[in-house]
């Protein structure tokens, strides 16, 4: 018997085969949590599970859910964005509802991160909405 040297990488060969099977035998939630990721890892964002308290970051993904619920008497638009390795409260202070905000629609957003009740949540982000055409 001959050894076969190995590499310090012991991942899957990459062959179309194997990425054929491994899309064959996912579900769309892992294909689509794949994808989100490739297109955070594309856009040079920070992906939302390395994201820590106090941070200031750049993320982007999908609007899972949008709802109006007041914080303190004050109206707040509050939307899940969700980039395939977690998700993250994006909240609008004052705002009942915000053009183009919508579940489905794919964004980047900056700010500072915090943590409320064990979630990551962002304050009054700077955001920028992706052309429809590109979801």
């Amino acid at each position: 018997m001959s050894a076969v040297p190995r590499s310090g990488n012991d991942e899957k060969p990459a062959g179309r085969f194997r990425r054929m099977l491994d899309r064959l035998s996912s579900s769309p939630q892992e294909l689509e949590s794949a994808e989100l990721k490739e297109d955070a890892q594309a856009s040079g964002c920070t992906p939302i599970c390395d994201c820590g308290d106090r941070q200031i970051v750049k993320v982007t993904g999908t609007l899972r859910t949008v709802t109006l619920r007041p914080r303190a008497g004050v109206p707040a638009l509050e939307a899940e964005l969700f980039d395939g390795s977690a998700a993250l409260d994006v909240v609008w202070l004052g705002r009942r509802s915000i053009v183009g905000i919508e579940p489905g629609r794919k964004m980047i957003a900056s700010g500072r991160i915090s943590m409320s009740q064990g979630r990551r949540v962002l304050f009054n982000p700077t955001y920028e909405l992706r052309p429809l055409g590109q979801e």
